[in-house]
């Protein structure tokens, strides 16, 4: 083999989650190894105004904050790589990682990180848009919009659950679904035909998000009727797409108990998943949250949920022995 590389513990996945599952388990003495992955920092480097994370009073960049985590990771122990893992072997341990590189990397136990991307629409359009108008996430961003008018797109709980949360800042909050019906639990419906700031633009699609003002932001979609082809513009100041996320978890499918969405299945309370050894934190666990400062927190409980096993699995070995 050419190029193996052997840790205690490895984390897959550079995240909020990633990183502090390292620092914390660098700081167990646990020689951590960070496998980055296609996108090292994860989800946050794509983001600009970050002014939730806890510790900072003035508005952060993303990228900022995520180099921030990094540089901690490795000050306290942590090696990290850039490499992308495209084969594992779960069946037997020390795991067995291989990489695009070539690379191939041998671990004791394994924290998984990889997180969840949000599904968009696809359109050139609203790629502009992203940072200017259009976002994925009403919880991260919904306070930037402020008494301001605001769309969501979607039908199912997670648009029904942001449209109601953006009631908390918006006064003028319109769905835009393409069935004549939404998909969300009925107790979520009750709440959102009864909410009197919210109104549903039914059997209707966003064919563009239009820009306007210099420099360009979002000043309004043209929506499309799928049962006529009318097009009309709605003015809106914010677009939020809810159309759901995919968990980055193709790598451990028929490895790891799954949901049926695709999310890694975790214990009650802890991070262990359904090998042992294996445990899995941020998004590609936590489909309800999905915000960067639990991530952090479930990154915590890997590693120390790790550390406890590695610890055990040392005292057998000296039992046995003895």
């Amino acid at each position: 083999m050419s190029n193996v590389i052997s840790s205690r513990l490895i984390v897959l996945g550079s995240g909020p989650a990633g990183y502090t599952a390292a620092i914390y388990a660098a700081r167990a003495g646990l020689n951590p190894i960070v496998v980055q992955g296609i996108q090292p920092g994860g989800q946050l480097t794509t983001t600009t105004d970050v002014e939730n994370y806890p510790g900072f009073r003035s508005v952060i960049q993303g990228p900022w904050l995520m180099e921030e985590m990094q540089a901690q990771a490795e000050h306290v122990g942590t090696k990290v790589v850039w490499d992308h893992i495209s084969e594992v072997d779960l069946s037997r341990r020390p795991f067995v990682l291989k990489g695009d590189s070539g690379g191939e990397y041998h671990a004791d136990a394994l924290v998984i990180a990889t997180g969840a991307q949000a599904k968009w629409l696809g359109l050139p359009s609203e790629e502009h848009m992203k940072g200017k108008g259009a976002s994925a996430c009403a919880t991260c961003d919904g306070f930037f919009y402020r008494g301001k008018k605001v769309a969501v797109i979607g039908g199912g709980n997670t648009a029904v659950e942001e449209a109601l949360y953006l009631t908390n800042h918006s006064h003028d909050v319109t769905v835009i679904h393409r069935r004549d019906s939404l998909r969300a639990e009925k107790i979520l419906q009750d709440r959102l035909f009864a909410h009197p700031n919210i109104k549903i633009i039914w059997d209707s699609e966003v064919a563009e998000f239009v820009a306007g003002g210099m420099p360009d932001a979002l000043v309004g979609l043209d929506v499309r009727n799928v049962k006529s082809g009318a097009i009309t513009r709605l003015d809106v100041d914010g677009a939020f797409v809810a159309i759901g996320h995919t968990p980055a978890t193709e790598l451990f499918q028929g490895k790891l108990k799954l949901d049926s969405e695709g999310y890694i299945l975790v214990e009650t309370s802890t991070t262990r998943t359904s090998v042992p050894g294996v445990f899995a934190c941020g998004d590609v666990m936590d489909k309800i949250y999905r915000q960067a400062v639990t991530a952090a927190g479930t990154g915590c409980m890997a590693a120390l949920d790790a550390e406890k096993f590695l610890a055990a699995e040392e005292f057998g070995a000296l039992q046995a022995a003895e």
